[in-house]
């Protein structure tokens, strides 16, 4: 290739990467987007949107949308289910593949420049620039933004140390009528820290489970389990898949110079629940911001990126790792809690709207002492 230095590249075009790419090249920054996939993609995913997410959303991703949730269930171990239904939505499911390719539409429209099934090889820094080496020739930036996963290379050019890693795994089965439309239902499992999972989309139902990574063959039959239980198991299987998810230490690197690391590849989601895409929309923004201070200020700039996470984000996941401790030795009565029309259902209600999230649960006094009891020390 013959390119000259790129203001900025990111590497990985999930929400992450995408955002951080549309942000920058929207601040006037020359950004270049890469990723190793043909494009438009398959991404197991749950799919499920938080207002956190909806808000900070362009209009071409808004416009894949496909459901929207006002109803929740909540079952013990294939028990009876509980739930609560709003009088407003409170989750929006999407597609991903279609979701991801709309946000990578909107960061070319912003003025990026995008390339797929582009692999990247390797990643070195010089005095004044990053180069990054990949399938078709090498490649010069001022800045790096890696997207490109938990076992992508820029997570490990940083250094990014990981606290956890558990196995998802998914199917997505035909949808035969309306009983799913507008609800999600949430199963705890048996072993800690499991959880099943339906979501409804355009045409099918996502469902899947998560465990501890290092028990593949359980977790499979834990899915097989749950589809039972659920009697869909006559479904047809329109896709299976697996994923990793990763959480970094408290203070983990998240930049190593002129490289910053966003979403999956900084370990950044919310370990309770899993979810991941609120923590790549709002690093990738935290990212793209950082990156046109530093091309206006200089590379010291970019500390600002550090900052905003350990302001902004670190404090959720710490929140999150004292509910996961909660939930993983109290599962009935995180159980309880949620599945009666009170105070617990209509603060799940309230996350996933956006309007509370779990640093505030645990500042109300009692509930943060015995979060710390029940949950022990980390």
């Amino acid at each position: 290739m013959s390119d000259p230095v790129w203001d900025l590249l990111v590497i990985g075009a999930g929400p992450a990467g995408a955002t951080a790419a549309r942000l920058a090249a929207a601040g006037g920054a020359r950004v270049l987007l890469v990723d190793a996939a043909r494009f438009p993609r398959y991404k197991t995913c749950g799919g499920g949107l938080l207002g956190t997410s909806l808000r900070m959303l362009p209009p071409e991703a808004l416009a894949v949308v496909e459901r929207r949730v006002d109803h929740v269930t909540f079952a013990f171990r294939g028990g009876p289910a509980r739930g609560v239904r709003s009088s407003q939505p409170f989750l929006a499911m999407v597609d991903r593949e279609r979701f991801d390719q709309a946000l990578v539409d909107a960061a070319v429209a912003a003025g990026a420049e995008f390339r797929d099934h582009l692999r990247v090889r390797a990643l070195e820094q010089h005095a004044d620039a990053a180069v990054v080496r990949t399938d078709a020739g090498e490649l010069r930036a001022s800045v790096v933004v890696g997207a490109d996963g938990a076992s992508g290379i820029t997570a490990r050019h940083v250094g990014v140390r990981i606290a956890r890693a558990d196995l998802g795994l998914e199917v997505e089965l035909e949808d035969r009528g309306d009983e799913w439309a507008r609800r999600i239902h949430l199963d705890w499992g048996r072993d800690a820290g499991t959880y099943g999972w339906v979501f409804p989309k355009d045409g099918h139902l996502t469902v899947g489970v998560i465990e501890r990574k290092g028990r593949g063959e359980q977790t499979r039959a834990y899915l097989d389990r749950f589809i039972a239980g659920l009697g869909l198991e006559d479904r047809s299987v329109l896709r299976s898949s697996g994923h990793l998810t990763r959480w970094r230490e408290p203070g983990s690197p998240v930049r190593r110079d002129r490289v910053l690391v966003v979403g999956d590849a900084a370990g950044l989601l919310e370990p309770w629940s899993r979810e991941g895409i609120s923590y790549a929309l709002r690093s990738g923004a935290l990212a793209g911001e950082a990156v046109l201070r530093g091309l206006a200020s200089g590379i010291a700039a970019l500390s600002s990126y550090e900052d905003a996470i350990a302001r902004e984000l670190e404090p959720e996941q710490r929140a999150g790792a004292t509910m996961l401790r909660v939930f993983e030795r109290w599962p009935v009565l995180i159980h309880l809690a949620l599945s009666r029309v009170g105070l617990g259902a209509t603060g799940f209600v309230r996350i996933c709207r956006g309007s509370l999230d779990l640093p505030r649960v645990l500042s109300h006094r009692s509930v943060g002492i015995a979060a710390r009891v029940l949950g022990g020390r980390e």
